[in-house]
């Protein structure tokens, strides 16, 4: 027994075949664009992140210096006031380490 196919099978299964190809090819497509958008996406607010924690970062790194500069101008106050009086506050700020 031989199993021929017919042209008009023939192309009724090369019909099938393309389609199956072209739906795949179609979802494998909107699967790689869905997958990049999602990956822009949270590389953008990866980005929008790290903006906001430079500028916290820069915010924090003003006010240090602002305090480090009152600190400087207090202590040259208190020193000029009593400098003996100054040594017995900063030894019992620091404490010395055992």
């Amino acid at each position: 027994m031989a199993a021929f196919m017919t042209p008009t099978q023939i192309l009724t299964l090369g019909g099938t075949l393309t389609s199956v190809c072209a739906a795949l090819a179609v979802v494998l497509a909107s699967f790689r664009t869905s997958s990049a958008r999602v990956w822009r996406e949270e590389a953008e607010a990866q980005k929008e992140r790290a903006d906001r924690l430079s500028g916290d970062l820069t915010e924090i790194k003003n006010r240090l210096a602002r305090i480090e500069s009152e600190n400087a101008r207090l202590i040259q106050i208190l020193t000029s006031l009593d400098p003996a009086r100054l040594a017995v506050v900063r030894l019992a700020d620091n404490p010395t380490e055992d």
